[in-house]
């Protein structure tokens, strides 16, 4: 069976880096392209040895372009990124795996019509350790019921972009959802004070 052709967009992140790691190891998988934002300094060296490997010969691009061919794009930047790529990639026909957090009700609408276009996949977190708590939090809270408050308290290293994560506010739809109603309409952030 010949290899799935995949890119890396944010490839000189944590996440990035990562992803070039485990598409190493991967018979399945070939790594077709790297890609990271204009002027990042990983942008023109080896993909590879950028995540601490052995050069692999796909060079870390700015463009798609540059990027050439391949079959997935798997996507771990900031909604920004993410919303470029979607237009490439629905032009191209490409499907994406999305793991980028943060979107605003508008981008996840964009996101949600060109997924009737290409196939997306799309998560707030990909550990089966966390959907599968999820399921359990929404579970838990519909047992409960309204006369238990939940609280979510998080930390990250300091380079976390988003808060709350996406994994967060993941939690807080899964709970709200088994109370029968919205994190919007439920939710009460940075609480302080009495």
């Amino acid at each position: 069976m010949k290899p799935i052709a995949i890119a890396v967009l944010g490839a000189a992140g944590r996440m990035g880096r990562a992803l070039v790691q485990a598409a190493a190891q991967q018979p399945s998988v070939r790594l077709a392209a790297a890609l990271d934002r204009t002027g990042a300094g990983a942008v023109g060296q080896d993909a590879g040895q950028y995540a601490g490997l052995a050069p692999n010969g796909v060079t870390i691009v700015d463009s798609f372009n540059a990027a050439g061919a391949f079959d997935v794009l798997i996507d771990f930047t900031r909604p920004e990124g993410t919303l470029a790529a979607l237009s490439h990639c629905v032009a191209a026909g490409t499907a994406m795996v999305i793991g980028t957090t943060g979107f605003t009700a508008e981008q996840r609408a964009q996101i949600d019509a060109a997924a009737t276009r290409i196939p997306i996949c799309i998560a707030a977190n990909f550990s089966v350790g966390v959907n599968l708590s999820l399921r359990l939090l929404e579970l838990a809270a519909k047992a409960l019921g309204p006369g238990y408050d939940v609280e979510i308290v998080e930390a990250h290293h300091r380079h976390k972009v988003d808060a709350p994560s996406g994994t967060a506010l993941a939690m807080g739809r899964a709970v709200a959802a088994g109370l029968g109603t919205t994190l919007e309409r439920a939710a009460v952030y940075a609480r302080e004070g009495h």
